[in-house]
């Protein structure tokens, strides 16, 4: 059951791939065309969304990474006092 619902993902994504690559020329057309006419502010700004979008995956993956490195040391913790329970109770039996 899982397996048609990847293949039909990897359809999609191949499906859609051309209309991706399709911005790229489309920025860098922008770019030369402001660039000759003397304004490089565009291609700076231009710039700086490119970061941006490129930042902000990182930045979901390593919250949710340090979130769930926090949850999971909470766990370890319960585990190891729940642990020293148990042995103080069979060692007082």
């Amino acid at each position: 059951m899982k397996s048609w619902k990847m293949w039909l993902i990897v359809l999609v994504l191949i499906t859609v791939a051309p209309d991706i690559m399709a911005q790229c020329a489309m920025c860098r057309g922008t770019v030369e065309s402001t660039v000759s006419n003397g304004r490089s502010v565009i291609a700076s700004e231009l710039n700086f969304g490119i970061v941006y979008l490129l930042m902000v995956p990182y930045l979901i993956v390593a919250t949710i990474g340090f979130m769930w490195y926090r949850n999971s040391r909470r766990e370890h913790e319960k585990r190891l006092e729940i642990t020293g329970r148990v042995r103080r109770a069979m060692s007082q039996m």
